[in-house]
């Protein structure tokens, strides 16, 4: 029976691989494929892409949140489009982190009111790349906001990164190549946004002394 689990995990996760390779081939993206697939591409339809950077730099999701601004990775026709089928959680994520003082509140667990999402304030320290798992999600957007310190992240190619495929409930690891991923380093004023084809590491070692962080953290239900 466990071999039978084991093979149909297997199976679901190269399909996400295969899926995810395919909706870049064919796009019309393919020369930024050849570069690597970090994201979703919407380069076939460059009015919604438009149209998503004009809603963004609009400001008109902040809800009253003027505390930091997309990080220039944030996939903002996935923002736009998730935000129009969702509206009632981003509105409820950003009116909370607009009104809480998030260096003062307690870490741990806490709901946000008038809504099912919940936030996990961390109080953590970055590590070696090496000892950092990638990760993706199906069900969740990840939403990661540091209020202090220096965070680092990486989103991985998906045409060198292979699910290592221990399959728990939304969450998919994968082996990768290191020299293909993309790291960014997130400070207080900008926040990173991880849907569903971001393949991403969190908490990697920047180039600074002191590793301590304080991350806010929010999953958002991904709309089909």
């Amino acid at each position: 029976m466990k071999k039978i689990i084991w093979g149909i995990a297997l199976l679901f996760c190269t399909s996400l691989t295969a899926n995810a390779q395919n909706g870049c081939k064919n796009s019309a993206q393919k020369s930024c494929c050849k570069r690597g697939y970090y994201t979703q591409y919407y380069g076939d339809k460059p009015e919604l892409i438009k149209e998503a950077k004009a809603w963004a730099e609009s400001g008109i999701w902040r809800n009253g949140f003027d505390k930091a601004k997309p990080h220039s990775s944030v996939n903002l026709v996935d923002f736009y489009l998730q935000y129009q089928k969702n509206p009632q959680q981003w509105q409820a994520l950003f009116d909370y982190l607009a009104k809480t003082d998030l260096l003062s509140i307690p870490k741990g667990k806490h709901k946000i009111p008038g809504s099912d999402l919940v936030v996990s304030v961390e109080d953590s320290r970055n590590e070696p790349l090496e000892k950092r798992r990638s990760e993706s999600h199906n069900k969740h957007i990840d939403f990661q906001f540091v209020v202090k310190g220096t965070e680092r992240f990486g989103v991985i190619d998906h045409y060198t990164s292979t699910p290592n495929c221990k399959y728990r409930p939304d969450v998919i690891h994968y082996d990768y190549a290191p020299q293909k991923a993309r790291f960014y380093d997130s400070n207080p004023g900008e926040f990173f946004i991880f849907f569903p084809r971001d393949w991403h590491i969190a908490k990697v070692a920047t180039d600074g002394e002191d590793q301590t962080i304080r991350v806010i953290v929010i999953k958002v239900d991904y709309k089909d």
